[in-house]
């Protein structure tokens, strides 16, 4: 088992990885079902706590995340708004559209940062956000504090679960895991409680 952890905590650093870290948080960015987040955290338990390849793991998932992004979002803007009006009227991604359109009502560009942390909020944002042709220009300055932000956080979570774990990475890694359900299932939480607030006042009126 040790001499297998070896080798991984090797494996790490090759460029071979941080080419499929890239490869794996553009991705999900179309596909939301892709491990990205699993995998740098992963990556952040096993490097051990050494700086330069935590920051290489960071720049890797920033890059990776802000490609697929652009990706979505010139899906969205090259037809992206007549797939969005196809969906059923009661599907999970016409309310995820539905949703993705009155955050990006209310709050503008911030949407971006925060709907990574919301179950396929990030996909339905960045199509939308081409669908009715945000300006590109602000979806890049959003887009990069929001996979710099949401990269360091993935990150931070594969060193505390590292560091809490130092003997034993596969707890690490699922203490890290842990903690980004846990972050994830709050945020779900506080969303679906202002939605009903904000119900319960419209209902008011």
């Amino acid at each position: 088992m040790e001499s297998a952890l070896d080798l991984l905590r090797q494996l790490i650093t090759s460029p071979l990885v941080y080419l499929l870290l890239f490869a794996l948080t553009a991705v999900d960015a179309v596909f939301p079902m892709v491990p990205a987040e699993t995998a740098v955290i992963t990556a952040a338990v096993l490097v051990g706590g050494v700086a330069p390849e935590l920051v290489g793991i960071w720049a890797v998932a920033t890059l990776g995340a802000m490609a697929g992004d652009h990706a979505s979002y010139l899906i969205g803007r090259g037809g992206g708004a007549r797939r969005l009006a196809s969906f059923p009227a009661q599907s999970r991604r016409r309310a995820s559209s539905e949703w993705a359109r009155r955050a990006l009502h209310r709050r503008g560009g911030l949407v971006l940062t925060s709907a990574r942390y919301v179950p396929g909020g990030r996909t339905a944002v960045t199509l939308t956000m081409g669908a009715v042709r945000y300006p590109l220009r602000s979806f890049l300055l959003f887009d990069a504090i929001g996979g710099a932000s949401w990269a360091l956080y993935s990150v931070l979570l594969g060193y505390f679960g590292g560091l809490a774990f130092q003997q034993d990475p596969l707890r690490g890694v699922l203490a890290g895991l842990g903690l980004s359900i846990g972050v994830t299932a709050l945020l779900e939480l506080g969303r679906r409680l202002g939605q009903r607030s904000r119900r319960r006042a419209a209902a008011r009126r």
